[in-house]
């Protein structure tokens, strides 16, 4: 299916609505997905990215139904994760060879991964420019880390369009391609999840980023990613977006996130949640079961919230799996400028209080001293406690 998107630049890409998991299992997907590769048709024609492999053969019969594959004078690779190069491959063997530009990064990450190193590959750095005639150009940006180190975005002059891959996109069906033609609540909530789960560990890159970009003074008015919406009504809003997300974002919000065995640390993130409710009213509460709950879900609450407070009993003079893998994501994500708090039961031993509070200052988080240490089941004593971990976190 071959869809404008302004005057010669069509979308070509994949709407994946049974898509449920990204990276592996790491990142869960409610809403669909899509693969968005793009065809500019000026003098010159070029295809800038394709899909996932297995959607290849479909993307390349489609792509040959709508163009004289032969046609195409080279590919823009902005990004070599397979989601974005997946039908490359099938690609190149119809066309072997068709010049494929892309960061010096991007031809290791090529390379190693489909072991084609005689392709044509033409490395670019940030602004180098290709002429594809009625005036128009395409501008590249290398944008490192965001989220591979071979990550670029490709503008295109005339009409305006920012390819950006990667960045500013969601994992979200839309069928109707754009922003404006969305749902607006899943849109931000999936464009929020996204950021806090995949490029929150790169925020200070993010930031001085987006800076560059705007220094350059490019009027933007189409930003197209490489999944999810495109954004073509105020489209510098998701820029904008961006540039507070990556600064140490936080609401007026605590999450508390635990596990249980029998019920005790249950009772004490309740009461937890009670008490800052109390003292706060203003503060947004949020309470999750870690072994029971989508773990990027609970990421994207901790990205939004300015402190968590944190549960296991002790087990095996540690604390439940469940919670020690959760705070292994945890510390992935570079989270910063945010409080914590522990509590938890234990029956004998009594380790799991020290090792969530060792393991949240290893994810970065500063840990307050009041924590709730409740042998077996906690009684009234323990709850009363809950009101100077609440102060210390909300203060």
């Amino acid at each position: 299916m071959k869809r404008k998107v302004k005057n010669n630049v069509y979308w070509v890409g994949k709407i994946d609505w049974e898509m449920d998991s990204f990276h592996g299992d790491d990142y869960s997907i409610n809403n669909g997905s899509s693969q968005n590769a793009y065809l500019i048709e000026e003098e010159k024609t070029v295809l800038i990215d394709t899909v996932w492999r297995p959607h290849s053969t479909e993307f390349v019969d489609n792509l040959a139904g709508i163009i004289d594959l032969n046609k195409i004078d080279f590919i823009v690779a902005n990004h070599g994760e397979i989601d974005h190069s997946g039908a490359l491959l099938d690609l190149m063997r119809a066309i072997p060879e068709t010049p494929i530009y892309c960061t010096a990064n991007g031809v290791k990450s090529l390379t190693g991964q489909f072991h084609h190193p005689e392709w044509n590959f033409k490395v670019v750095k940030t602004g180098d420019a290709v002429d594809i005639g009625n005036g128009k150009k395409l501008v590249f940006v290398e944008m490192p880390m965001l989220h591979w180190p071979d990550s670029m975005a490709t503008y295109m002059t005339g009409d305006n369009i920012l390819f950006s891959n990667d960045a500013f996109g969601q994992h979200l069906a839309v069928e109707e391609l754009y922003n404006d033609r969305a749902d607006h609540y899943l849109l931000w909530s999936e464009a929020i999840k996204y950021y806090a789960n995949i490029l929150n560990p790169f925020s200070p890159l993010v930031k001085r980023k987006i800076e560059e970009i705007k220094s350059l003074n490019l009027p933007i008015d189409i930003i197209a990613p490489s999944h999810g919406a495109i954004w073509r009504e105020n489209p510098l809003q998701i820029i904008e977006k961006y540039y507070e997300w990556a600064q140490d974002y936080q609401e007026d919000q605590v999450t508390i996130a635990y596990d249980t065995m029998w019920e005790g640390t249950l009772q004490l993130a309740n009461r937890i949640g009670e008490e800052i409710a109390t003292l706060h009213p203003q503060t947004r509460v949020k309470i999750f079961n870690i072994a029971k709950t989508d773990k990027n879900d609970i990421m994207t609450e901790v990205f939004k919230s300015k402190a968590i407070a944190v549960g296991s009993p002790t087990v095996g003079n540690n604390i439940l799996s469940s919670v020690s893998g959760w705070l292994a994501f945890l510390e992935a994500l570079k989270f910063k400028n945010k409080k914590a708090a522990v509590f938890g039961c234990y029956g004998w031993s009594g380790e799991g209080n020290q090792v969530l509070r060792e393991q949240l200052e290893n994810a970065g988080f500063k840990v307050v001293e009041p924590e709730i240490k409740s042998h077996w089941n906690p009684g009234e004593d323990h709850f009363n406690k809950a009101v100077d971990l609440a102060k210390a976190l909300c203060e």
